[in-house]
């Protein structure tokens, strides 16, 4: 694997905004209706934040707000594996590229729960 390759791999800023790339595309395979809509919405919502929040942490003003917006995150990624969860069940066509979305969000989880307690 090349250098390059290997380092985008390894930057969470970056991986956080694939995350939340591949969320979107998947929330438009969604078929859309009143049970759905409200599911994808919030799927984007918190696949998104995932990345949105890190760029916050990567910004903080002090290690105290660092570890909130990493706490975000870490929420927010969990969160994203409920609803692709919800989505896959009732959406067995979609299960294949859900699997793939949750064990990511999943990943990203235990990376982020691991920043988090290492900031005291």
């Amino acid at each position: 694997m090349p250098d390059n390759t290997k380092q985008k791999i390894y930057d969470l800023e970056e991986r956080t905004a694939k995350f939340g790339e591949e969320i979107v595309r998947f929330c438009n395979k969604i078929p859309r209706g009143p049970i759905t809509d409200p599911l994808i919405t919030q799927l984007v919502k918190a696949g998104t934040s995932v990345g949105a929040n890190y760029c916050e942490a990567d910004d903080a003003e002090s290690k105290q707000d660092f570890r909130h917006k990493i706490g975000i995150c870490k929420k927010e990624s969990r969160e994203s594996k409920h609803f692709l969860r919800i989505i896959a069940t009732n959406n067995p066509e979609l299960r294949g590229d859900a699997k793939v979305l949750w064990t990511e969000a999943k990943e990203l989880n235990l990376i982020l729960n691991s920043i988090y307690r290492k900031v005291s």
